[in-house]
């Protein structure tokens, strides 16, 4: 036991050696034990000893064995290297142990695990990213398993605080190579709502509640280490091996990257020309610019999800970049644009221009009366709608709504299954829109349930009067929910006496959509505004 700490006595000369009586029976080396192979070094031998003392008994025979090491030394220097040299060794012995048992784990795992690689890579293709992390950390096996490109084709890296840094997103792209096909990275503050779900997405760290262990300390980098918030370059590895990394990107779900600015994004499409779907929730970046981009690269992109992080004041879009989108991306069968000011001769460019559009969300869009929705229901366009979502858009007009439900119980709009014109302000009046409604006499909810039974209609408004004015509702935030009890009218009949007049009306197409709407307020922006958080 005092062999392994104390260092071996000096080596007695031959002479000396020569006088020692030699008795195998009462001293025999450690090499002549004829329990361990021939091959075994001194320190094996050593080793082998000092691990076969029994449990019961090996805490007293240290204590005792190192206090008499202890004693043996005169001066305080050699009792302190003594003890270094203990706590050495024991750091050693317990490393060694550790990387033994991950070697036989491995080794069990392989024998024990009864599918292949390929297969083991197949399933692990399965995982989301946090878990196929955890399966890579197991043993050695699964690691590798772990490394294959196909394991990254999907990454989701979204959180509900910031805890991922450009370094994670860069080392998930390089390892998926061109096999990558999925990316989503951000803030989400819960789970993504299904077809038809309005609730916004729109996510400030400030307001959320889950922050307990999160420190704004660990947003800036310090003392070399990464910072925890996901900057403008995290899109950059896209465009890595000359471009070839995004090549085959389907799917881009960005989500309150704060410091994502116009370039960067417009930077990521450039290098994704196969994209299909494309989610951009909170960034600071131009309707205008996002729109171009996504027209002069992503010609094969099906849907389109945007949300604004300034609900009301982008009035960036223009008519020719409508017109380019229509032209240029005819497979667009979704389209969402949530929180913009848009105007109804815009919303009706793309409508009737994309022949395949069967989801269409304008939810909280500030300039829209509904104007857009006149002959939708013919073949030029627009008839192939089933989910329509005009949520709390404050200009919207009971009159146009009336119009719409009259021509859908005058059979247009065949496919359409969902339809959302709640308003927590109720719907603006046809003279002055400050005139809210809350309980239309003449809008046909009624008729349109039982003529139409397949259709999901909500129309939910407040139970009286609750109007903020437009100051106000700019500073509000846009993560309030109000609960609104659903209120139909009970004064239904009057919709069956003004089915007819406003029939005429609607199949006139004397509001085609393209009047633009005077008293509107128009906030001049920088386009490339990056709001940084200061800490």
């Amino acid at each position: 036991m005092d062999t392994l700490l104390h260092p071996p006595p000096p080596t007695s000369s031959p002479a000396s050696m020569a006088k020692r009586p030699c008795s195998s029976s009462s001293s025999s080396s450690p090499s002549q034990n004829p329990r361990l192979p021939s091959h075994f070094s001194q320190m094996d031998h050593l080793l082998h000893s000092f691990l076969s003392f029994p449990d019961s008994s090996l805490p007293i025979s240290l204590d005792l064995s190192f206090d008499r090491l202890l004693d043996s030394s005169h001066s305080d220097a050699d009792q302190s290297l003594l003890i270094d040299r203990a706590h050495n060794l024991g750091c050693l012995l317990l490393r060694a142990a550790n990387r033994s048992a991950r070697k036989r784990a491995s080794i069990h795992n392989s024998v024990a695990w009864v599918l292949p690689p390929d297969l083991t890579i197949k399933v692990f293709s399965m995982l989301d990213s946090q878990s196929l992390c955890y399966a890579a950390a197991t043993c050695s096996m699964f690691n590798k398993c772990a490394m294959d490109p196909l394991c990254y084709a999907n990454i989701d890296l979204t959180t509900v605080v910031p805890k991922v840094n450009n370094a994670v997103v860069s080392t998930m792209i390089q390892r998926a190579g061109k096999s990558l096909q999925s990316l989503k990275l951000g803030i989400v503050p819960g789970p993504t709502g299904s077809p038809g779900s309005s609730q916004p997405l729109v996510y400030t760290i400030r307001n959320s509640v889950d922050v307990s262990s999160f420190s704004w300390n660990d947003k800036r980098t310090r003392q070399g280490k990464e910072s925890s918030i996901l900057t403008r370059s995290c899109l950059y590895p896209l465009s890595g091996d000359n471009g070839a990394t995004g090549t085959l990107l389907r799917r881009l779900h960005l989500y309150n990257i704060e410091r994502m600015d116009n370039a960067s994004l417009c930077g990521a499409l450039v290098a994704c020309p196969s994209l299909l779907d494309l989610e951009i929730v909170g960034l600071h970046v131009e309707l205008r610019q996002t729109l171009m981009s996504v027209s002069s690269n992503c010609h094969f992109i099906e849907r389109l999800f945007f949300e604004s992080s300034k609900t009301g004041r982008d009035d960036s879009l223009k008519s020719p970049t409508c017109f380019e989108l229509v032209n240029n991306c005819p497979n667009l069968s979704s389209l969402s644009l949530r929180g913009f000011k848009l105007h109804d001769y815009k919303v009706r460019i793309l409508v009737k221009g994309f022949r395949k559009l069967k989801y269409a969300d304008f939810s909280t869009s500030y300039s829209i009366t509904g104007t857009f929705l006149r002959n939708l229901g013919n073949d030029s366009g627009g008839s192939l709608l089933e989910v329509l979502i005009l949520r709390d858009c404050m200009h919207l007009r009971e009159m146009e709504v009336a119009r719409f439900l009259t021509a859908v119980l005058a059979g247009d709009f065949k496919f359409l299954k969902h339809l959302d014109i709640s308003n927590r302000e109720g719907l603006a009046s046809e003279g002055d829109w400050y005139q809210r409604s809350y309980n239309s006499s003449f809008i046909p909810l009624k008729q349109v349930s039982e003529v139409r039974p397949d259709i999901c209609l909500l129309a939910e408004f407040p139970s009286e009067g609750c109007f903020l004015d437009i100051d106000h509702l700019m500073d509000s935030d846009i993560n309030s929910e109000l609960s609104l009890p659903f209120q139909q009218s009970g004064h239904t009949s009057d919709g069956a006496m003004l089915t007819s007049s406003l029939e005429s009306s609607y199949n006139s197409d004397q509001g085609s959509g393209n009047e633009y709407q005077e008293g509107f307020v128009v906030y001049e922006e920088s386009s490339d505004e990056v709001d940084f958080l200061v800490v």
